[in-house]
């Protein structure tokens, strides 16, 4: 009889796996962003609509490229095209952030307060692909799902924009459209997923492994152990004898613990924040703008061990987040 039954590949399980999870979450993966996009849209709109009325007795300029070519007035107006696009993946990067910092807090927490772990355990698949089609989501496919609704809603944005500058008679409204680099954009923004994976596993980690361990109330053990860890480690260097690096203990539990999980956190550092206030003073036209939040620059983070050793922390709390979902079904 057991020869007779047909094995179910392990991909397609996987592939299961990874539906199921977009059908639970779909509000917060799709709905969340999309959501925020008609909304930022919506009021651009206004926005355009209240600034072309306030236009209408004033005389247009027509004469914003003067100093230079029209194909470099062209050009330049396509970088600014490119920052329309950018736009609406820095509004969708916001609700990522909190969308995926909850979803990883109840990726093993609620079926086991509903009880349902115990019929997804009846199944034939294996908790380590459980779990690790839930990381997927939070590290690859919900950062570039948003990065796709970004595009899309900046694209709105940027035909608002070429449509108000053509109706108040302003120069250049169709180049900035014509002469922008979607392409290029899209392959920019698309290149930050690998960065935001590695980036964030150390968080996405821990909020696993809180989600396995608590019996309730996981939100205040993610949040509460790092900031009571840390405020207890910092009191203690106030002792006389004892010396704390307060700035360490507050990077690794606080920033890299609980933080890492906002999209662009990978930015903040001296080294980075340096070249990119020495690119500033450089800014002359929207060319220079587009090269200082260039997304290439994320991949710097790999020449350094913080991410190695965050990566490496991350995958141990999600072994220990798995080694949990095969012995606790309480809630």
């Amino acid at each position: 009889m057991n020869a007779s039954t047909p094995s179910i590949s392990p991909f397609r399980k996987f592939g299961w796996l990874l539906r199921r999870e977009f059908w639970e979450n779909r509000g917060g993966f799709f709905w969340a962003p999309v959501i925020a996009g008609i909304v930022i849209c919506a009021l651009s709109l206004l926005g355009a609509v209240a600034g072309s009325l306030h236009l209408s007795g004033i005389e247009k300029p027509n004469n914003l490229n003067v100093g230079m070519a029209e194909a470099e007035f062209a050009q330049q107006m396509g970088f600014i095209g490119d920052g329309g696009l950018l736009s609406g993946v820095g509004i969708v990067a916001l609700v990522l952030g909190f969308v995926v910092f909850f979803y990883c807090l109840g990726a093993l927490y609620d079926d086991r307060r509903d009880r349902s772990i115990l019929f997804w355990k009846s199944l034939p698949v294996s908790d380590w692909l459980t779990v690790a089609s839930k990381l997927v989501w939070a590290l690859v496919l919900a950062p570039a799902l948003a990065i796709v609704v970004g595009l899309c809603i900046g694209v709105c944005l940027l035909l608002i924009s070429a449509l108000t500058m053509k109706i108040n008679g302003m120069p250049g409204a169709w180049a900035m459209i014509w002469h922008s680099h979607p392409i290029q954009v899209t392959l920019k923004a698309l290149s930050v997923v690998p960065i935001y994976a590695a980036w964030s596993l150390p968080t996405v980690g821990w909020l696993m492994l809180c989600s396995a361990f608590a019996r309730s109330k996981p939100f205040l053990w993610a949040v509460l152990v790092p900031i009571l860890s840390a405020t207890l480690l910092s009191w203690m260097g106030a002792l006389p004898g004892i010396s704390m690096p307060h700035g360490t203990i507050w990077y690794v539990l606080g920033y890299r613990g609980l933080l890492s999980i906002a999209p662009g956190t990978w930015y903040i550092d001296s080294t980075l924040i340096g070249r990119l206030a020495a690119s500033a003073q450089n800014i002359d036209s929207p060319a220079d703008v587009m090269n200082v939040i260039d997304l290439s620059r994320g991949w710097h983070i790999f020449a350094g061990a913080d991410v190695w050793i965050g990566m490496a922390a991350g995958a141990a709390m999600i072994a220990a987040a798995i080694w949990l979902r095969k012995r606790r079904d309480d809630a």
